[in-house]
This record gives structure tokens, sequence and C-alpha cells, in this order.
């Protein structure tokens, strides 16, 4: 059963009740109060221009813990060598602006639309959200964003406009010692390639709402 969400009421139903495919509930809006209530209770927003909010809370989720992502030789190289600068909190408009205009395959458009690109810059305005950019010089070429609760960063995406870029974001992240989990929400060969698994979603909801 798909709920629908009402946009005067500030509630959402038991993340078990979601359809096998993770969604749970449409409608609703995207205030900064409904976004943090969903991501404390391991909900997200997913959905592409001109269709009803979609709120999604897979039975599945796709996470890395920081001690287990993966580097590979090469990787450990471009690090070594300091090919990027890396900041956080920099340019978060700048890079989900970068997030929603990269070409992903198999995607037609983006999900980041302007309402959610307004609501996360909102989000990052009032510190739930952050971002981690990478820079070649003075150019950003790629990084990620999402928001923290308690001690999870729950991505959102990321962007590379060269080889290496978004991975040097993730990996910075996972060694900032600052989280005992990485959300990446739902799974890509990309994620699992740098040690990203799947665990069940009591899991995940007790280390996410574990402070």
């Amino acid at each position: 059963m798909i709920f629908q969400l009402a946009e005067e009421e500030l509630v959402f139903p038991h993340p078990s009740l979601a359809e096998e495919d993770g969604l749970l509930a449409i409608g609703g809006d995207l205030s900064k109060e409904r976004l943090v209530l969903a991501y404390h209770n391991g909900i997200f927003p997913w959905f592409s221009e001109g269709d009803p909010i979609c709120w999604f809370a897979p039975h599945e989720r796709c996470v890395i813990f920081p001690e287990k992502v993966k580097v590979s030789k090469s990787m450990k190289k471009v690090l070594a060598d300091g090919v990027f600068r890396v900041t956080k909190d920099l340019a978060f408009k700048q890079v989900i602006i970068n997030c929603a205009e990269t070409q992903r395959i198999g995607q037609d458009g983006t999900w980041i639309t302007d309402n959610m690109q307004n609501a996360y810059i909102s989000l990052h305005q009032a510190g739930w959200a952050h971002s981690i950019e990478v820079w070649y010089g003075n150019e950003l070429v790629g990084g990620l964003y999402g928001l923290e609760i308690n001690h999870v960063f729950c991505g959102e995406s990321m962007f590379s406009k060269m080889s290496n870029a978004s991975k040097t974001a993730l990996i910075w992240l996972c060694r900032s010692e600052q989280y005992q989990l990485i959300d990446c929400q739902v799974p890509n060969d990309h994620l699992m390639s740098l040690g990203a698994e799947m665990i069940p979603r009591e899991d995940y909801t007790t280390i996410l709402q574990t402070k």
C-alpha cells in the first residue's frame, strides 16, 4: 500500500510498510522539517520532474562502512601525489548544480529538480546538508552532497568532471573520522567497487538513530 501524505500533516508511515521497490508514500512537501523527519527515519525523496513527490524506504540499504572503503593502487597514488584539493561546505550550491547537470547512463533528465535544489540549499543553510568539493587548481571538478544525521552521512549525489574526482570526495569522507556509516541509498557498480554493501533496513535504522 502506497500512502498519500498531506501537506498540512508532518508525519510518515512506518518504513517497514514500504512496497517491495522501497516506495513508501507520495505527496507532502519538501520543507526542511519534513525532510529532516524523513532522513531521521531512513526515508528519502526520489522523483522526476512533473511527478508527485515520492518517498522511499528500501528494505535493504546500500552503505559503506568507512573503515571498509576500497582504495585501489592507482587511487592511492592519486591521493599521495596530491592531485586534488578537497574542501567541505565551500561551494554547496555549485556542487548540487553540477550533480543535477551531470548526464548519467540510462537516465533521462535529472531527479535533482529546481525544487529539490532549493530544498537542499535551504537544508544546507540550516546546517543539515553538507558538501565535499574536489578542486583541480581553482576549478571545481568533483564533489558530493548529503545530510548529516547523528554519525551517518546520508549521501544524495556526486559528480565528476575529471577521472577519480568523485572517488577522491568519497574516500576523503570515509577517512574524515566523522561518520560511523556512509549511506548510499541504492546500489550501483561504481559504489560496490568502492566497498559498498547491502544491509537490512533494520540494521541501518539502528545505526542511524544511535546518538
